[in-house]
């Protein structure tokens, strides 16, 4: 079987945990509220699909090796919650289905709530080597008004304990909320850089449909800060982040060099990832052809297919190349240092952009085309959305 790509195959998994404590008013993810968890029954279901889904990707590989995983991500959800012992489970089920990268990146998900907390060196035993914790904000108000379970004393206190436990920590941040100053901005970001941050995720609220601020919105709320305001607060963040040595190296990401995250990238580089756990998705060559998967969304029914048919995919599809080569760019255009203005899988060499709009932006200096490769600059990052309609055009 060809290769639609050039040089050697990139590999992730995802791995979904649906349940949390409370539904956040802003938030579009798949999770769910649940009092009663049979951990067994989904320790026994998570695994069967991971065989499943691996299964499928290295019969569609046309190899009988097995392949070398880079990264594995607990997502939700709040993957926090997962008992240690599954995450253990399925970290040493994927080591037994793949190959291990010598410096494999094993990212969870978790809020800093007092129960969380105390679960993080289970999580550095189970082998969990870098954690992204959900802070969001530093201030009563703000987390009030997010709707998150825990108090920024509790953040920093989980902050601390995630610093000495595990290697590789990143923390989330939300601006941009109704009222909110660049002074009040500047203050957080600042304590936090202070603290001495290897990575920052740093989110503008968006007002998501199906969220409890979307229908807030369309009730005549004003749900986040006006748009200048934010581009202000933007700016404010590149250059703080830059000052504190986390250079930007993706719209909402920074990190100090060698800190990045390895998974998310792979997902902007159109890398290969398997999607295991209710509503997660999948993507990957298989010959010429890019294989798309979709997880069925209820937690309830995901689980009652694994027990029936050793996974829960509800939909396995081939994209259009057209849209492998959209995302391509979508995607990739997300990333600082761009991405090679012809891509390096076989599959898409016939595709190209509009060069008429290309050859506008980089006038216009939001666009730059350096040694091949194509880079949005800060301008250019603003306006992504409104270039993109244009090239892909």
């Amino acid at each position: 079987m060809s290769s639609p790509r050039l040089g050697l195959p990139q590999l992730g998994l995802y791995i979904h945990w649906p349940f949390c404590l409370s539904k956040c008013p802003y938030c579009d993810f798949n999770s769910h509220l649940a009092k009663d968890i049979d951990t067994q029954r989904w320790k026994q279901a998570l695994s069967a699909e991971l065989r499943y889904l691996s299964e499928q990707y290295h019969a569609d590989s046309g190899t009988t090796d097995k392949a070398q995983l880079d990264t594995i991500f607990f997502g939700g959800g709040t993957p926090s919650l997962m008992p240690a012992e599954i995450m253990d489970t399925l970290i040493d089920l994927a080591g037994e289905i793949f190959t291990f990268h010598p410096e494999i990146e094993i990212t969870a998900e978790a809020n800093p709530t007092s129960v969380e907390t105390a679960k993080i060196a289970d999580f550095a035993q189970a082998g969990i080597n870098r954690i992204s914790l959900g802070i969001q904000s530093l201030s009563e108000e703000g987390l009030r008004y997010l709707g998150r379970e825990h108090s920024p004393d509790e953040a920093l206190a989980a902050l601390d304990i995630a610093q000495h436990r595990i290697a590789k920590v990143s923390c989330d941040l939300i601006y941009g909320l109704p009222q909110q100053s660049a002074q009040d901005w500047e203050e957080q970001l600042t304590f936090m850089l202070n603290r001495g941050l290897q990575h920052l995720s740093a989110y503008q609220l968006t007002i998501e449909p199906g969220t409890v601020f979307y229908s807030r919105a369309r009730r005549g709320e004003v749900m986040t800060a006006d748009d200048d305001h934010v581009a202000d607060l933007y700016g404010l963040t590149e250059t703080l982040c830059a000052d504190s040595g986390l250079y930007a190296y993706e719209v909402s990401n920074y990190a100090q060099r060698g800190a990045e995250s390895r998974h998310n990238i792979g997902y902007w580089k159109s890398h290969d990832w398997l999607g295991i756990g209710p509503g997660a998705h999948g993507q990957y060559w298989a010959g010429s052809q890019r294989k798309h998967t979709q997880n069925r969304r209820s937690p309830s029914g995901w689980l009652d297919a694994c027990f029936e048919q050793s996974h829960g995919c509800e939909e396995v599809s081939v994209l259009p190349l057209q849209e492998v080569f959209e995302i391509y760019w979508m995607m990739g255009l997300r990333l600082t240092s761009g991405m090679p203005l012809s891509p390096p899988y076989e599959s898409l060499k016939d595709y190209q952009l509009n060069t008429e709009w290309v050859e506008d932006f980089c006038a216009e200096g939001w666009l730059k085309l350096e040694d091949g490769n194509l880079r949005a600059d800060f301008d250019g990052r603003i306006r992504l959305n409104q270039i993109l309609e244009k090239i892909l055009s």
